[in-house]
């Protein structure tokens, strides 16, 4: 598995890659091999401020559906829509073209909360 050192981690599995005052946000590789085969993201909060905790949509894989959970707050500025037709991007590149979101930043100083990626494999287990 692969777990970029580039990134922060939530204990709910999403990471969070900062440009700026910007983000993007998707699963982990552990989250989506974990869910398995990933038909439907459904995210309906583009346009909203979402406070970390919060779920900001949720993510269909063909035994489940999970929500997703704000690593930290920000207004969502953009949703993935190459996922509208193509879901399974979130598995083949999850760190890549399988973002889920991008925000704008409302409080930088909640980054430090997340986990490294040291940190995020130990969480899991790895």
């Amino acid at each position: 598995m692969n777990f970029p050192e580039n990134l922060k981690y939530s204990t709910d599995h999403e990471w969070i890659r900062v440009e700026g005052d910007e983000a993007y946000i998707g699963i982990s590789d552990f989250a989506q091999s974990e869910l398995g085969e990933i038909v439907f993201v459904d995210i309906d909060s583009e346009g909203e401020s979402v406070d970390a905790g919060e779920v900001f949509g949720s993510i269909e894989a063909v035994k489940t559906v999970s929500d997703l959970v704000m690593p930290i707050s920000g207004e969502v500025l953009e949703v993935n829509e190459e996922l509208e037709d193509a879901p399974e991007l979130v598995n083949e590149d999850p760190y890549g073209k399988g973002w889920i979101i991008k925000i704008a930043i409302k409080d930088a100083s909640e980054l430090d909360n997340l986990l490294s990626s040291e940190a995020y494999k130990a969480e899991i287990g790895q």
